[in-house]
């Protein structure tokens, strides 16, 4: 195993044991504000919203590419031991497994207390959908699938780039989804200008999501869950999702679970009928979230072992070429 593999272990170690304190300076928050200031410049230098939109991401995604690098440089030229502490650093930083099991685990909680309003505001926090009138089986619902879908973006598809590219890789790809979160709306302010950043996005996740939902099933037999389910699931409802990418590890974590997630949501005061991801085999309760979080961190084990084989193969491969 290489030092980028083991750095990026030693990452998922990090995460698991402390999550993201609040109070230092996380470099996605840093990335969301040099995005929000980036935006005023060009909005006000560029006419056309979509050009301005591109000009945006490229500078976001180049500079903090940029930055990631010139940070470990600088680093690693001081003392070898200092880089490596700051690339697990920084790949740490993209890794949210920690805080993603933390939350589901506080919404359970609140359940199992009958705080059934607390649990509403709390899944309200991870979701984008209208909570306030949720029942007990909607904020479920909510959280399981807020757990599967971000089990991609804040787990799986860092640990991907990480494995392919270490510290530089991730951050890229986080400056990639916070782009997203920040421009990628279909509203007036951001229908024309966020469309790079959307697309991004998608493109970024794209293998990623499909990988992760191939895996899932192999973390569900590892936890005695429904393997066969989950792929059988994965192949039949993965493109059902509105989301070009997070229907897959949904639909897997719906069939490892026996859930039935999707159905009427209501985003702005709006009723939405999403279809219907998964066979309703099972009772959906509170414990079906404590259950989403172990397979979210059974895959987060499966992922990286299988990224880093991956990406290894392919060097080797790449080398006989």
């Amino acid at each position: 195993m290489l030092a980028q593999e083991i750095q990026l272990l030693a990452a998922i170690v990090l995460d698991s044991l402390i999550g993201d304190p609040r109070w230092w300076p996380h470099p996605v928050r840093l990335i969301g504000t040099a995005a929000s200031a980036v935006e005023h410049r060009a909005r006000m230098s560029i006419r056309n919203e979509r050009v301005a939109g591109v000009l945006t991401a490229t500078i976001i995604v180049a500079s903090s590419g940029f930055i990631t690098y010139a940070c470990i440089y600088v680093a690693d030229w001081l003392t070898p031991w200092l880089g490596g502490a700051v690339s697990i650093f920084i790949m740490y930083t993209g890794i949210a497994a920690h805080d993603l099991a933390k939350h589901a685990r506080e919404i359970q909680m609140a359940l199992d207390t009958s705080n059934l309003q607390l649990a509403r505001q709390r899944v309200g926090m991870i979701c984008g959908r209208d909570t306030g009138n949720l029942d007990k089986e909607g904020v479920v619902r909510a959280t399981v699938e807020s757990v599967a879908e971000n089990c991609v973006d804040g787990v799986t598809a860092p640990l991907f780039y990480g494995a392919l590219a270490g510290p530089v890789g991730v951050i890229v790809y986080k400056a990639v989804s916070t782009l997203d979160s920040t421009f990628g709306y279909k509203n007036e302010r951001y229908g024309q200008f966020g469309w790079a950043s959307a697309r991004l996005d998608d493109a970024a996740a794209f293998a990623p999501s499909r990988l992760t939902g191939f895996l899932v099933p192999i973390a569900a037999w590892i936890l005695g869950m429904r393997s066969q389910d989950s792929f059988r699931i994965f192949k039949r409802d993965r493109l059902k999702h509105a989301s070009p990418n997070s229907g897959h590890t949904e639909a897997a974590f719906a069939g490892a679970m026996g859930l039935r997630l999707g159905g009427t949501s209501s985003y702005q005061g709006v009723a939405h009928e999403k279809p219907f991801i998964g066979d309703p085999v099972s009772e959906i309760n509170s414990e079906s979230i404590g259950k989403s979080v172990k397979l979210m961190n059974a895959t987060t084990i499966v992922s990286f072992v299988s990224f880093v084989a991956l990406w290894t193969i392919a060097r080797l491969l790449w080398g006989y070429i």
